[in-house]
């Protein structure tokens, strides 16, 4: 495999593409060698989807898209970034118990930190934001 990897996809700012993102990736990492029945696919599954999600429902109609990078180095390091134009950083809200939504970056922090990952947002040049996620690439590398 050669030690730079990249894919990426722009979808309309809209609920169905949260699935499309979230296929996407699954279907970008089975290409690179992470099959999509393992505990880490799962869990870029659900980070993908809190953060396409976000990228919808938060932007309040500023962002008509958003797009999802994959950056794999030397198959050891994953990074997935979702970048939208609304210059908002996200925030950690507190959740009450019966509160339906919220979450989502708490989720995707808990997850990040369960793997061994890093979070970090960086602003645009356009003004908007991307929120990466780092995580270290365990599919077995391929000869």
């Amino acid at each position: 495999m050669a030690d730079h990897q990249e894919a990426s996809v722009t979808l309309p700012s809209d609920p169905a593409s949260v699935s499309a993102a979230r296929n996407y990736v699954l279907h970008m990492l089975a290409e690179w060698g992470l099959p999509g029945d393992t505990e880490v696919a799962d869990t870029v599954r659900l980070i993908v989807s809190e953060l396409a999600t976000n990228a919808v429902q938060h932007t309040f109609g500023q962002s008509p898209t958003f797009t999802v990078d994959l950056e794999l180095e030397r198959d050891e390091q994953l990074r997935i970034g979702v970048t939208d134009s609304h210059p908002r950083f996200p925030k950690r809200l507190p959740a009450a118990v019966q509160q339906d939504n919220g979450r989502g970056m708490v989720i995707i922090r808990w997850l990040t930190a369960e793997c061994g990952g890093r979070l970090s947002v960086n602003a645009t040049a356009e003004g908007g934001k991307t929120v990466w996620i780092a995580l270290p690439w365990t599919a077995p590398v391929q000869s």
